[in-house]
């Protein structure tokens, strides 16, 4: 189908990214864009325009996963050291190709991918082959290298003399190193900064704070003075409450947060992306697949953290770390939300609305209203009663074409 033609899309019900569903209403797609929604008896029908016929399916906007890895792929197929340190970057591009094509199957029609985890800047290039029609695929939003701090992140285990091994991330410290790397990570195409503001290195592999505040701030500076954002890998209060005073966008995991941590976000506007399905995911490898870098979890503490988040009013935006676990798959961090304390509604607000203002898109993509990009996916039955009705998938379309289609009549 051109993405010059016009559809009338007449499903049972329209999420439009905020609110409860509106039944018996009807979406016209002019081109790339919507040109009107409202009740289906009301909406003017063009008579060149086909007719999508969706009875018993539920319309919504394009979901968002804020936190993916398509260089990754299953840690119980492939550990990450593995995957890191043997396969070669055109061998992990053809999995990222397969992993595009999945994601946008499932209906998740943008990605923010946060890091290469050793595959340089091949974000860059597999962003531009979905973007010209080389590859179907979500909208990426790439990172490309994610930073750390000197001796913090792996592949570890190696002989301290062997400095040649390559790294899933890009080292940096201080004000000239970390503005250095900052600017050339931009250069190269990065949409956000990643930073790991804790990680496991602590005296007996325990999370600990990497990099200072002043740091941090630094990173923020010098990332915000592009226009860009920076997500904070971090997982301890301490680490949390660093990222949060400096300024980042989101924190990525936070799986030991606190009260007071979470009261900090949400006073300073930074906002929590969870990555339950990935955590979960880890737990039934036995806590492995990281390779030299071991990993314990604790269930309950997940579940208390996201107690208090919920609790303290902070934003929280649909982030599911995929990669860890199989692409395409990207359901399974929105049936986490809503099994540890979030409404179906705010599930699909954090993966749709909230998700595209976090990403500064909220005037392209997000909700359903004239004007908006047509990224939108049509799912059998309510999620809003069921959120696992979005594994239904029954049409996506990605900028008003269609790029998946099961069990739909066009007159």
């Amino acid at each position: 189908m051109s993405s010059s033609e016009r559809l009338i899309l007449k499903p049972a019900a329209v999420f439009i990214g905020r609110g409860p569903l509106h039944r018996d209403w009807a979406v016209l797609v002019d081109g790339e864009r919507i040109a009107a929604v409202g009740p289906a008896a009301t909406l003017g029908a063009p008579a060149d325009a086909a007719v999508i016929e969706l009875a018993d399916a539920t319309l919504l906007p394009g979901l968002m996963d804020l936190h993916s890895h398509v260089l990754l792929y299953p840690y119980d197929r492939t550990s990450w050291n593995d995957q890191v340190l043997r396969e070669p970057e055109a061998l992990r591009v053809a999995h990222a190709t397969n992993a595009a094509g999945a994601t946008l199957r499932a209906g998740f029609t943008t990605l923010r991918d946060l890091g290469t985890e050793g595959a340089g800047y091949a974000d860059v290039g597999l962003r531009a082959a979905i973007a010209q029609g080389v590859i179907p695929g979500p909208r990426l939003i790439v990172a490309t290298k994610a930073i750390v701090a000197t001796g913090t992140y792996g592949p570890k285990g190696f002989a301290p003399e062997c400095g040649c091994m390559p790294l899933g991330a890009e080292e940096a410290d201080g004000i000239d190193s970390l503005t250095r790397v900052v600017r050339d990570q931009i250069r190269r195409g990065a949409d956000w900064i990643k930073v790991y503001a804790d990680i496991g290195w602590g005296p007996r592999g325990e999370s600990r704070p990497t990099f200072t505040l002043d740091e941090l701030q630094l990173v923020v500076d010098v990332a915000e003075s592009s226009g860009r954002h920076v997500a904070a890998h971090a997982s301890t209060p301490e680490g949390m409450r660093r990222a949060a005073l400096a300024g980042v966008r989101t924190i990525e995991h936070g799986n030991d947060g606190t009260a007071d941590v979470f009261a900090l976000m949400a006073e300073r506007g930074v906002a929590l992306c969870p990555t339950i399905a990935a955590y979960e995911a880890i737990i039934s490898y036995g806590g492995g697949g990281l390779g030299g870098e071991p990993f314990t979890p604790e269930p309950e503490a997940k579940y208390a953290s996201m107690r208090a988040a919920l609790a303290s009013g902070v934003t929280i935006v649909n982030g599911s770390d995929v990669g860890v676990f199989a692409h395409g798959d990207n359901a399974r961090e929105l049936e986490a939300l809503v099994r540890y304390g979030m409404s179906a509604q705010q599930a699909l607000e954090s993966a749709t609305a909230v998700a595209a203002e976090i990403l500064d898109l909220d005037g392209e993509i997000g909700t359903i209203a004239p004007g908006m990009l047509a990224d939108l996916v049509a799912v059998g039955g309510d999620p809003l009663e069921n959120v696992s009705a979005i594994r239904d998938v029954r049409l996506v379309l990605q900028r008003g074409r269609i790029a998946a289609e099961r069990s739909l009549t066009a007159l």
